[in-house]
């Protein structure tokens, strides 16, 4: 057959984004049917196969384009979180460090002229840990720091953003922290906080570690109190959309209107949604209780308190849910078919957080199936606290 792969690229491409996956596979398919063809095609295959949880095809066609192409650093970095999404930590922290060859992300990349720590001991030496990224990856990768100060044996400083300065500094592991964009103190090595897994070797058998590592400021836990002292119980907090601008945002992110089958009248919801979808809390669903506390939050720290409160978060995938793990607060969280790399695969709880319980979707898109797998859950909740 004829091969015109920008013309076959320009018919695929608007499928994959419009979710039409099977479509899109169909239409590269023929042209790979011979096992060879043009690697752009391949990696064609790879966006439209992946989401729909052939995760199997997916990694062995990534394995050969990275073979073919070493420095295709855009496939490397998709690899590795192929890799970590099945647990194989070893080789995807390795290949996760690709990330800072993408043009999206050297932006994030701390330019600095000191080597890299490489995990071995350095006593009498001092290492600078600078945070990266998302706030939900600041607080997952909060509780390395320590380990890394017990490993290295040097003077730790923590970089991390003003956002989540005040909690940090409750947190333990380093010896100074200062907020990014400051001028740091002089230092010999240094290390992102999401390469620490690599330097570090962390394997799914070393988490969760001691928890939980985070903990809400008092004053603000006394203010929320006497905010919520009126509402019924028990008190479910409630994320049901995350940040717009993220590239994976239409997968698994809702509308409130979705979240419909959990109301119940015995259950006080607590909206700290942000963003323009905390909008819809004025339109809940019929039967829903809900208080929307979103315009009364200024940071994490109200987050914070109002989780520690809280009987429970309901949340999509966003920093929340890492929020409440890290305060060792229980969770649910709603995953979409194909999820995040940290969330893994075929399970409903996970390593990284004791309290945190996962709600997937039996099928692509099945946010209702979701929905009928958490309704009797809640309903236990309303007992036990009866």
């Amino acid at each position: 057959m004829t091969l015109d792969v920008v013309a076959i690229e320009k018919l695929a491409r608007p499928l994959i984004a419009a979710g039409q996956l099977e479509e899109a596979e169909a239409l590269v398919r023929p042209y790979l049917a011979s096992g060879s063809g043009p690697l752009a095609l391949w990696r064609l295959l790879v966006d439209a196969i992946r989401p729909q949880g052939k995760i199997g095809e997916a990694q062995a066609i990534q394995e050969m384009l990275v073979a073919a192409v070493p420095g295709d650093y855009a496939m490397r970095f998709n690899l590795s979180e192929t890799l970590l999404l099945q647990g194989h930590f070893d080789r995807g922290w390795r290949e996760y460090h690709y990330r800072y060859s993408l043009p999206h992300t050297t932006i994030a990349e701390r330019k600095v002229q000191r080597p890299r720590w490489d995990g071995r001991p350095i006593p009498g030496k001092t290492l600078l840990i600078h945070d990266e990224q998302g706030y939900g990856d600041t607080f997952q990768f909060l509780r390395m720091v320590a380990w890394a100060r017990e490993r290295s044996r040097a003077r730790v400083i923590l970089e991390i953003n003003p956002e989540s300065v005040s909690l940090a500094q409750r947190c333990v592991g380093f010896d100074e922290l200062i907020v990014r964009g400051s001028l740091p103190p002089a230092f010999d090595v240094h290390c992102e906080m999401m390469s620490l897994p690599m330097v570090m070797g962390l394997k799914l058998e070393d988490l969760p570690g001691t928890g939980p590592y985070l903990s809400a400021d008092p004053q603000r836990l006394a203010q929320w109190q006497q905010r919520l002292a009126g509402l019924p119980r028990p008190w479910v907090a409630l994320v049901w959309a995350g940040r717009p601008t993220h590239f994976n945002d239409a997968n698994r992110s809702l509308n409130l209107a979705q979240i419909a089958p959990l109301a119940r009248p015995d259950v006080t919801f607590l909206s700290i949604q942000k963003g323009p979808a905390a909008a819809q809390a004025v339109s809940p669903p019929s039967g829903m209780s809900l208080v929307s506390l979103s315009d009364e939050i200024q940071d994490f720290e109200d987050t914070a308190a109002i989780l520690s409160l809280a009987d429970l978060l309901i949340s999509v995938d966003s920093s929340p849910v890492h929020l409440a793990g890290a305060l060792g607060r229980p969770a649910w969280v709603m995953l979409p078919f194909v999820p995040d790399w940290r969330w893994l695969l075929g399970r409903n709880d996970t390593p990284w957080y004791p309290d945190v319980r996962l709600f997937r979707q039996p099928l692509r898109g099945d946010w209702g199936g979701v929905m009928a797998a958490m309704a009797p859950e809640l309903v236990r909740i309303v007992a036990r606290q009866r």
